[in-house]
């Protein structure tokens, strides 16, 4: 009996730790793991100084989820600190339907048609997935060619444009 309820916890908690990857090509993996997943990505030293990463590794015919995107990953000292996956907004249900599967409830969810009256209506759909120092943002705009989901870890998004 106790190992029946030790093995319904762990399924259970393992369900609420979500892996934040690409395609197998998780945060923290190298860059080795990145160019085998991701054979067409161009891998280069990032071209300004950043505390964030010093390497990127660009994809522009990426296949992620079963959907055309592209994708680049951001790698400091040969790991994956964050990747951006960006894909044309029709998409957008669908990349957003295989994302909750694959990552479990959202933490955040918003959906709404801001009121513009001087501009064509618009919506804004935005997931947030957060856990252990890494968060997945999914963010689509109605009126834009592409949506995107960035998945980092620690403080990614403020650290990598910093001037320096």
């Amino acid at each position: 009996m106790r190992l029946v309820a030790a093995l319904v916890f762990l399924a259970v908690a393992g369900t609420a730790l979500a892996v934040y990857d690409a395609d197998g090509v998780p945060l923290g993996a190298s860059e080795a793991q990145v160019r085998k997943r991701f054979p067409s990505a161009r891998c280069k030293a990032l071209e300004w100084a950043s505390a964030a990463a010093d390497r990127r590794c660009d994809d522009g015919k990426a296949v992620f989820a079963g959907m055309e995107t592209r994708i680049t990953f951001y790698l400091k000292k040969d790991a994956v600190q964050a990747f951006d996956v960006r894909f044309d907004v029709k998409l957008t249900e669908r990349m957003a339907s295989v994302l909750k599967g694959r990552y479990g409830a959202p933490s955040a969810m918003e959906r709404e048609k801001p009121d513009r009256p001087d501009a064509p209506p618009r919506e804004l759909y935005k997931l947030l997935w957060e856990g252990k120092g890494e968060r997945a943002v999914f963010t689509s705009l109605s009126d834009k060619r592409r949506a995107s989901l960035l998945v980092s870890r620690g403080k990614f998004e403020e650290e990598i444009y910093r001037v320096r």
